[in-house]
């Protein structure tokens, strides 16, 4: 019930109120993940799918290797520049960074070439990393003790809103030609130009004077202690395996999952559906949506229920449950199964996420915890930038469908010989020993086997086992996992470890 405080209430009583500038400044959030992760769910599709009309159809190594320095620029970049925001404002720095994002938004539309392309993504990834120390910074000005828990509840709250009603609209862009995406993603995140002028900025009460570099080479120095390095490359393991859910399962999902009876079943709107040579599919990115839309339901009441848990116990039980998340959507072509995948991964991201900072909190020396805190990023940064690697170099070989129907042709029909051709095993000579690229190798090989779209796809599964890509990602889940147990019991010794 809304009141007028009398002239007899006390000033100062504590109050949980949030201001309108903590308002503007979720809105903000808001509009900048709704963009990204609309984008960033489509965008493998458009990067390599092979038979996506209007795509770059770049290889699948060359996917890793976008995506691996995306994750450096934008996960490992804020933890070196973080301290930026402090000493410049934290206003000058979310405009700086929405310039940047919408920059790079315009080249990823515009750019077609490899080094066209990888430049524009750069640039999203700097202006991404240069974002969020602006937001939270100008966030924490507007929080106290008396709602700083509440405000940054709803704040990741409000996060999760947006990337969950980014996919579907990324997919509506997208049906009407992939430049709408990149152009829309930057109409909705110079959105926040204007959103600067809603607030008024907090002077801080004392202004870092400390110079570019020094402010640089302090973080630097300080990163290098050997009870953070090791928990931070465990870590690394666990988010190389979660990353490829967003990041690999899109091409994965196009190439072999059928999802005609999910359609059927919810009676799902043309804008939700598309057509492929298996007939009509869920859009891949509304399959994945299923995973912001749990953690939006969900995320408080499991973050309230896990609350006086042991840490440890937590994580431990959203690392086991993710690993088992990711076998089970990776090893199976029916769209239903996958979903529970989805659905077990999700569990796991939210039982693993509550927890990760408290858990850095408790294991770091009790003079340094803001400072263990501050690197939080740097474990994405790293299993980011490896699984990428990883998934390029791994699906490209074993996983791809439009690579396995080109070995398809090589060694199990007489394309060679009605060619005459010969093929040395090398992926590079595979499209010219068969007659047909990547883009074409699909349809060349139902014709040739006079097959169906689903019943090619089901004998290269068959043949091929596509689905092992992701027993190397599950693996690293289960070492993770054995890691930070064994961590924590070495962990016990430490007298400032607070059981």
């Amino acid at each position: 019930m809304c009141y007028v405080r009398g002239v007899n209430e006390t000033a100062s009583t504590p109050s949980t109120r949030l201001g309108r500038a903590f308002w503007m400044l979720c809105t903000m959030e808001m509009w900048e993940r709704l963009a990204y992760y609309g984008m960033r769910v489509v965008v493998p599709i458009y990067i390599m799918q092979a038979d996506e009309p209007g795509g770059l159809h770049f290889s699948s190594a060359e996917k890793g290797t976008i995506y691996a320095w995306w994750f450096v620029f934008q996960s490992i970049l804020p933890t070196f520049t973080g301290g930026f925001a402090d000493r410049y404002g934290y206003k000058q720095t979310i405009a700086f960074s929405v310039t940047l994002k919408v920059l790079g938004y315009v080249l990823m539309a515009t750019q077609r070439t490899y080094w066209g392309f990888f430049l524009g993504t750069m640039i999203l990834a700097t202006g991404t990393a240069q974002f969020k120390p602006g937001i939270q910074g100008s966030l924490a000005q507007h929080l106290d003790d008396n709602n700083a828990s509440k405000g940054w509840g709803v704040f990741y709250w409000l996060v999760n809103v947006g990337a969950m009603i980014g996919p579907p609209l990324a997919g509506i862009l997208r049906g009407w030609g992939w430049g709408w995406v990149f152009y829309g993603c930057a109409a909705i995140v110079s959105l926040n130009y204007l959103m600067l002028f809603t607030y008024t900025e907090k002077a801080p009460e004392v202004r870092d004077q400390r110079g570019f570099l020094e402010v640089f080479w302090v973080t630097l120095v300080n990163f290098f202690q050997p009870r953070l390095l090791v928990f931070l490359l465990i870590m690394s393991g666990f988010w190389l395996m979660m990353y490829q859910l967003w990041d690999l399962h899109p091409n994965f999902l196009t190439d072999w999952v059928y999802s005609g009876d999910i359609a059927e079943t919810f009676s799902l709107p043309e804008l939700w559906t598309e057509e492929r040579p298996r007939g009509l599919l869920v859009k891949q990115e509304n399959m994945l949506n299923l995973n912001a839309a749990l953690i939006v339901i969900l995320v408080i009441p499991i973050s309230i229920a896990v609350a006086k848990m042991r840490t440890l116990a937590a994580m431990l039980g959203g690392m086991v449950v993710a690993t088992g998340g990711i076998i089970v959507a990776g090893i199976t072509q029916n769209g239903w199964i996958f979903l529970c995948g989805v659905v077990l991964f999700s569990l796991g991201e939210m039982l693993t996420g509550p927890k990760k900072n408290e858990y850095l909190g408790k294991i770091a020396p009790p003079d340094k915890k803001g400072q263990y805190l501050g690197y939080v990023n740097i474990p994405v940064g790293v299993g980011g930038f490896i699984g990428s690697l990883m998934a390029g170099a791994l699906y490209g070989e074993y996983g791809e469908k439009a690579v396995l129907a080109q070995k398809y042709l090589a060694e199990h029909t007489d394309r060679l010989d009605q060619l005459g051709h010969t093929w040395d095993g090398e992926l590079e000579t595979l499209a010219e020993a068969v007659g047909a690229d990547r883009e074409t190798a699909f349809d060349t090989l139902m014709e040739v086997l006079g097959k169906s779209g689903q019943e090619t796809t089901d004998l290269l599964w068959t043949t091929y086992q596509p689905y092992q890509v992701w027993y190397w990602f599950a693996a690293i889940g289960v070492v993770s996992t054995i890691a930070l147990f064994l961590y924590n019991r070495a962990a016990r010794n430490w007298p400032e470890m607070n059981k």
